[in-house]
Formats: structure tokens, C-alpha cells, sequence
């Protein structure tokens, strides 16, 4: 099965909520763990457990498995394996953007099957123009893996090239999401080549012209819960394509650790809520 149907499966078992895996130094130390390979992977283990049969996805951020060097590398090796085996699809929050053959030889990382790093989709950035990103786009439509790729985005910062018009008018973003929908055509129950859109970023959506109901497409959505985003947003950002929305929560969740009970209760909950405020 794509990438697209294996999500829309998910979304259906166990609905719209993807875990974000972010071991930042305090959220370690609120666990009482280390900042060390053997935190994390106390760490790691324990929201693999967590968010296995009630979620849809988790996304382990790149960066902090990173800065730990060899052993942080072979900790997320580990954990991409064990969602595996939970049946948990994996987002890898990496936001790779280059160009030839350094752009595939992130997606060789990230996407070719039996890779140590194998995840099932990759978060990538295409502000090095769309076209920058075929190397990985080629290797996940053959392989059958994920790409989001980042659209719109909450951070203050991205205004300045996002909301930008090209020689044409179009919004940047608004091509962005032009190309990736283009992608998605004819794919049942929805394709491969999704977006990331801030669930934060008001009537942005609207306001440069954006297309979201024609991406045929899964939106990985930031910002919903402990950063502001409820029912009201999601409807003003979203609209009718709410219903492909994957809902990313962090803090909210992961505040519950280190117990695993009252981690599990929080994955739960969290993955209701985000349904009842996606249907709201």
C-alpha cells in the first residue's frame, strides 16, 4: 500500500493524531531523564509504547537525536524500528532541502527501504524551488513513501518568502501547494505528497489565494492545542480538506510522561480531541 492509503487507514483506526517525539533538554529533565543516548532512548521507548494503537503517526524530530551524535543516531535508528513493529507509521521531522544529488542522498536516508533511517515519510522544504525536491519525490513515488512538504507556516519569519508573489502574482506558498496538488492527481484514497500548514496562520490561507481543497493530499497540521489552534481555526485554515488533516501534538502530550499510564490516557484523549475539533 502508498504511504497515502496506509495514513488514511490509520486516520480511520485510530484518528487524526500524530505524536511529536521532541526530546528537548527540559522536557528530558521534567522526566527525570538525562540529557544523554540512554535518556532518549528511555524516552523514545516510552512514547513508542504510548502512542502505539491510539495514534495515527509520531514524529520524531531529527535535530535531537542529532546533537548526541553517533549514539542519538542509532537511538532514532531504534526507534523507527520499533514503530515499525507497533504498526505506528513514522513522520521524520528532518525539513531536508537541497539540490541533486545531495537532496537523494537525503531521501536514500530517510525513504529507501532498509535503510537504517527508514521512516515512512519525510518533512522537507522547498524553498530551494519545488524542483529542488524530484530526487526525493521520485524515490517515494517509487518506493510507495510520504513527503510533506513544508507550505505555510506559523513562525513569524516565514512571511517573508511564503506570503511573497512571484513575477506572475502568485503567492510562493500558494505555488507550492499548486505543484504538490498537481502530484496527488488520481490517487485513491488520497496520494502520497502532502503539506505542512500551521494551524496557527488565521486567514492566510485565504487571504494569498491557496488551493488546500485540491491537494488530494494529507496536511500535517502544527499547532493545535497547547500552541492555540481549536475548532475555530481549524475551520478558518482548513475548510473542507479537514478531513486529511494529521494533527501534530507535542507539549500537551508529552507534558504526561514519564508515566506510561498517563501517557497512554493523554495519546487517547489528545487523538479524540483533535477529531471532535476537526469535526466542530
Amino acid at each position: 500500500m502508498s504511504f497515502g492509503a496506509r495514513l488514511a487507514a490509520a486516520m480511520e483506526r485510530h484518528g487524526p493524531l500524530c505524536v511529536g517525539v521532541d526530546p528537548h533538554v527540559s522536557l528530558l529533565t521534567q522526566w527525570g531523564l538525562p540529557d544523554t543516548p540512554d535518556g532518549l532512548a528511555a524516552f523514545s521507548d516510552t512514547v513508542v509504547t504510548g502512542a502505539a494503537g491510539s495514534a495515527a503517526a509520531i514524529k520524531p524530530n531529527a535535530a535531537f537525536y542529532e546533537r548526541h551524535g553517533s549514539r542519538g543516531i542509532a537511538v532514532l535508528e531504534r526507534l523507527l524500528a520499533d514503530a515499525r513493529d507497533a504498526d505506528l507509521l513514522t513522520v521524520m521531522d528532518a525539513k531536508r532541502g537541497d539540490i541533486g544529488s545531495t537532496m537523494a542522498g537525503y531521501a536514500d536516508a530517510f525513504l529507501r527501504p532498509g535503510s537504517p533511517l527508514e521512516a515512512d515519510s519525510l518533512t522537507v522544504s522547498p524553498y530551494l524551488g519545488f524542483g529542488s525536491l524530484k530526487p526525493a519525490l521520485d524515490l517515494a513515488a517509487e518506493t510507495g513513501k510520504g513527503i510533506f512538504v513544508l507550505a505555510l507556516t506559523s513562525n513569524p519569519e516565514g512571511h517573508d518568502v511564503q506570503h511573497a508573489r512571484t513575477a506572475s502574482g502568485e503567492a510562493v506558498a500558494a505555488a507550492v501547494v499548486r505543484q504538490a496538488s498537481a502530484l496527488n492527481e488520481g490517487a485513491t484514497p488520497m496520494g502520497n505528497v502532502g503539506l505542512v500548514v500551521g494551524a496557527t496562520v488565521g486567514s492566510a490561507v485565504s487571504d494569498l489565494g491557496i488551493g488546500l481543497d485540491g491537494l488530494n493530499g494529507p496536511i500535517l497540521a502544527p499547532g493545535v492545542g497547547a500552541q492555540g489552534a481549536g475548532p475555530d481555526e481549524l475551520a478558518q485554515v482548513f475548510g473542507n480538506s479537514r478531513s486529511r488533516v494529521l494533527v501534530n501534538q507535542s507539549r500537551g502530550v508529552l507534558a504526561e510522561g514519564p508515566s506510561l499510564e498517563r501517557l497512554r490516557a493523554a495519546v487517547h484523549e489528545a487523538s479524540d480531541a483533535a477529531q471532535a475539533a476537526l469535526e466542530g
